[in-house]
């Protein structure tokens, strides 16, 4: 496997091996790259964490992905590989349209296969606000649901916590970058941007606690998930003032 890393546990390191050989030997000639990104690429797994891969292909041919229908069940299975499969001239257009996202990307990567096709990408200004803003706004009306929809739901306000945890943290990271600031990472971003926000601190504790076990005590969940609306909302704000 190409650029492996070693701080992966060994139960996902054999199914990201597993997952690659059963893509380069499936693929051949059709796959590019296979890019790990995020929390693995990090080293920085929980036993709650997905595996995410983006899998790049110069066509997308029926019968070899339905070859890789098992392979990519045992994976989901064993370490919940989340894969995303892009043809290579879709990289860009997908890095414009998903800029936050794909920011993120570019950040937290290690290359599995093949040649990096992030190398070298860059994404304009405007569409980066223009994209923030669209994600922060999105984040804002889903957890504003989820807070009414879910309220008497204890697990399920957690569970939204813990998922938008990633989402809110790659925002900040954007966020920082494009007022020209930085920081060492998407976690240490949002701690960073919601400093000046009381009980800041509490809230950061409580949202990597909501991740890393999927709980929270009892009574908990339903003020921090409206804490975190109030955090969304004031970085959809500074983003709006972003020229």
């Amino acid at each position: 496997m190409n650029g492996q890393t070693n701080v992966l546990d060994e139960n996902v390191n054999a199914g990201l091996t597993a997952f690659v050989d059963a893509a380069t030997n499936t693929f051949k000639e059709d796959l590019t790259a296979i890019v790990l990104f995020g929390s693995g690429a990090e080293g920085n797994l929980r036993p709650s964490s997905d595996v995410n891969v983006i899998v790049v292909l110069q066509k997308f041919d029926k019968a070899k992905a339905d070859q890789m229908r098992e392979p990519l069940r045992l994976a989901e299975t064993a370490i919940k590989l989340r894969p995303m499969f892009l043809l290579a001239h879709e990289v860009e257009p997908a890095s414009q349209a998903f800029a936050v996202k794909f920011a993120d990307i570019k950040r937290r990567r290690k290359l599995l296969f093949g040649k990096d096709p992030f190398v070298g990408l860059s994404f304009s200004r405007e569409d980066s606000i223009f994209r923030l803003k669209q994600t922060l706004l999105n984040l804002i009306l889903r957890l504003r649901e989820s807070y009414i929809s879910r309220g008497l739901r204890e697990e399920q306000l957690v569970a939204n916590i813990a998922e938008a945890a990633g989402p809110i943290r790659s925002c900040a990271a954007t966020l920082l970058e494009l007022e020209g600031l930085s920081a060492p990472s998407p976690r240490e971003a949002l701690q960073q941007v919601s400093s000046s926000m009381p009980g800041a601190e509490k809230l950061n504790q409580l949202i990597s606690e909501a991740r890393r076990t999927r709980t929270l005590e009892p009574g908990v969940a339903s003020p921090t998930l409206f804490h975190l609306i109030e955090l969304t909302q004031r970085m959809w704000e500074r983003a709006k003032s972003l020229k």
